[in-house]
């Protein structure tokens, strides 16, 4: 694959062979280098990072196909390498360059990184000891010498023995147990539903009625059908995502919606198809595929073979069976996962 095509990660998580060789098991991940960000001082070496006598911390810089894996999944695997909690080093390995530390090269990676550390925090994993991981802008890397490059594979006895010596499994194994050795590596290319997210449920009717105003009760429940050209997204430009009014499952993106001419919402493809059902309606004369939502079964339009490429289809749908939530908010209303589709 064209280096051009990969996305890059850098995370800094104590001695850098441990990450390094942790990060290349993955499914995804092209390479791994091993390097020096954080300071101010140009090409450092071994020696002057290891001593402490500069900013940098030791880190690993991944190159990675976002395609099979997300920066989220990455985020996953990095957490069950490291000890968070410390921040005056890693294990063995003490001093403030030895530091975990999150570089965001963009600010979709800075607010995945907030929202899983965040999520870390909360789970109460480490019996409420305070996340001391940093989350800073990167800057800079350095490669580190070519001695380090793939060290775990190039002297595996050493490797295995300072390992074993730093403790760095033992700690992993009592804080994660059975969590440690999740399946990270067959990530979808579709957003990857997050492990906290909630199911979808659709409200009562009396809840309904007083939450949705009447044309969006009509459309949803009733299937009614807005007015074209006066409706609330059909001329939408801005970036984000689609969710039912409904029951709030993600359902459409900006990135495929086009203008159809049609004057209501027009889109190529669903962002998911697991929160899409079509079916056969039969109420005009000439049969159509209805599109509902999966949990909140709500009416949502219908789609049509008449589409531009790459799908030919049309997702015609109501902007009253739809709220818009827009990128900036995406993290704030739970949808960080979707964070990477821009």
């Amino acid at each position: 694959m064209n280096s051009n095509q990969l996305q890059l990660a850098t995370f800094a998580g104590g001695c850098f062979w441990c990450v390094e060789s942790g990060f290349e098991k993955l499914n995804g991940v092209h390479k791994v280098i091993s390097g020096y960000t954080g300071g101010d001082l140009k090409n450092p070496t071994y020696e002057q990072v290891s001593s402490g006598s500069t900013e940098h911390v030791e880190a690993i810089q991944v190159h990675y196909d976002s395609a099979v894996i997300s920066y989220n999944t990455l985020m996953e695997s990095f957490w069950r390498q490291i000890d968070p909690t410390d921040g005056g080093g890693q294990f063995v390995d003490r001093g403030p360059q030895y530091r975990p530390v999150i570089f965001y090269h963009d600010e979709t990676q800075k607010a995945i990184a907030e929202q899983s550390l965040k999520a870390l925090e909360a789970s109460g994993r480490f019996n409420s000891r305070p996340i001391k991981t940093e989350i800073l802008p990167f800057k800079v890397f350095y490669a580190a010498e070519e001695y380090h490059q793939d060290y775990y594979q190039k002297n595996p006895v050493r490797y295995r023995y300072y390992r074993y010596n730093s403790g760095r499994d033992q700690f992993l194994e009592t804080i994660w147990g059975n969590d440690l050795h999740l399946d990270l590596t067959d990530t979808p290319a579709t957003p990857p539903k997050s492990t906290s997210q909630q199911k979808y449920d659709k409200p009562s009717d009396d809840i309904l009625r007083s939450q949705l105003t009447t044309l969006q009760y009509e459309v949803t429940q009733q299937d009614a059908t807005e007015r074209a050209f006066q409706n609330e997204y059909w001329d939408n430009k801005q970036d984000g995502i689609y969710v039912d009014i409904v029951s709030r499952e993600p359902l459409f993106s900006s990135l495929d919606k086009f203008e159809s001419g049609s004057g209501w919402p027009s889109f190529t493809k669903p962002i998911n198809d697991n929160y899409i059902v079509e079916r056969k309606d039969f109420k005009l004369l000439i049969p159509r595929t209805e599109v509902r939502s999966k949990y909140g079964a709500s009416h949502l339009g219908h789609v049509f073979p008449d589409g531009p490429d790459p799908t030919g289809q049309r997702y015609c749908i109501n902007s009253a069976a739809l709220r818009f939530i827009p990128k900036d908010k995406l993290v704030e209303e739970g949808y960080g996962e979707y964070l990477e589709l821009f």
